[in-house]
């Protein structure tokens, strides 16, 4: 396992389009994900022990987000020919199991994760309502260990701002997870 960290928060870069597979069977875009307060495009996976840790705290983000007006949708880029653990039927099994109420996506040309920029899983991109970027950071500061007890809200907290300003706060830390599987084993 690779761990990396996310770039700095590049505000206001546009979010780009896409239109990718979900495990309910249908295909999602961009637009159709978004919520009418902004748009959390979350990059995860099953196998990554980093969200492992968060699955739960994803479900109750998304959750109450979606009460402020921001929808979130996660999209699994990894290579699933080396990393089976991440195959859509899997992706099916964990998204009931864990009850994503989210759309969960698979981004198996890997395109959309390269033109978000997207590093490792999980990834989190916060956009506002004009779809212009205010969000890169982790979800909280529990990492690998969701036992840590009781952390800030981090991801939940920059959103809710988000929803209510436009405008994401200006002091971010780097989200930190495993590296995403590239399918020719490069980074772009």
């Amino acid at each position: 396992m690779v761990s990396t960290e996310t770039p700095v928060c590049d505000f206001g870069l546009a979010a780009p389009d896409f239109s990718l597979k979900g495990v309910d069977g249908q295909y999602w875009s961009r637009d159709a994900c978004l919520g009418a307060n902004g748009l959390l495009v979350m990059f995860i996976c099953n196998h990554c022990p980093y969200v492992q840790a968060i699955q739960e705290k994803l479900v109750r983000d998304a959750t109450e987000l979606e009460s402020l007006g921001v929808k979130c949708v996660a999209i699994m880029p990894n290579d699933t020919e080396y990393y089976p653990e991440d195959s859509f039927e899997n992706m099916q099994r964990v998204a009931r199991e864990v009850g994503y109420s989210f759309p969960y996506l698979i981004d198996e040309k890997q395109e959309v994760a390269r033109a978000y920029g997207a590093v490792c899983t999980p990834d989190f991109f916060g956009y506002n309502s004009r779809l212009e970027l205010q969000y890169r950071g982790r979800l909280d500061a529990s990492g690998r260990w969701p036992d840590r007890g009781a952390t800030e809200r981090e991801l939940y907290q920059a959103m809710k701002q988000v929803a209510e300003s436009g405008k994401g706060p200006e002091n971010q830390i780097p989200s930190i997870g495993c590296s995403i599987k590239w399918r020719d084993n490069s980074s772009g």
